[in-house]
């Protein structure tokens, strides 16, 4: 389910650490409170990564109750963005990105070089 995407309208995910000993209300009152989205959106995936970054926990509103997700990968890690202290909501190609351990926001970005000016 995680692996594909499908299904799930938008994905955010909680950039910076989680505590991922919290449950389903202690994530939906960060989703709520401290990232200022409704947790009770249906097909929204929030998802969350605590320090060990081979573990994430996701929470689905699904109409009639949350769905808690948590998954171990078994060799390697997730590639997290850990900069922000906000959701931030990625494409579908990011999340099967996430999903494959790569990175989805690069550490160094590409910068356009200005042009060089020469003096004779």
């Amino acid at each position: 389910m995680l692996n594909d995407g499908t299904g799930f309208k938008k994905v955010y995910i909680a950039t910076g650490f989680t505590d991922l000993r919290r449950g389903i209300d202690g994530l939906a009152r960060t989703i709520r409170f401290q990232f200022h989205l409704d947790p009770y959106d249906k097909h929204t995936l929030f998802l969350f990564c605590g320090r060990r970054t081979d573990r994430i926990k996701g929470l689905l509103w699904e109409g009639d109750g949350f769905l808690l997700l948590y998954k171990r990968i078994e060799n390697g890690n997730f590639r997290w963005p850990r900069t922000k202290d906000e959701a931030l909501e990625i494409t579908a190609d990011q999340y099967q990105m996430l999903m494959q351990g790569l990175e989805i926001i690069a550490r160094s970005p590409i910068e356009e070089v200005p042009e060089p000016v020469f003096s004779m």
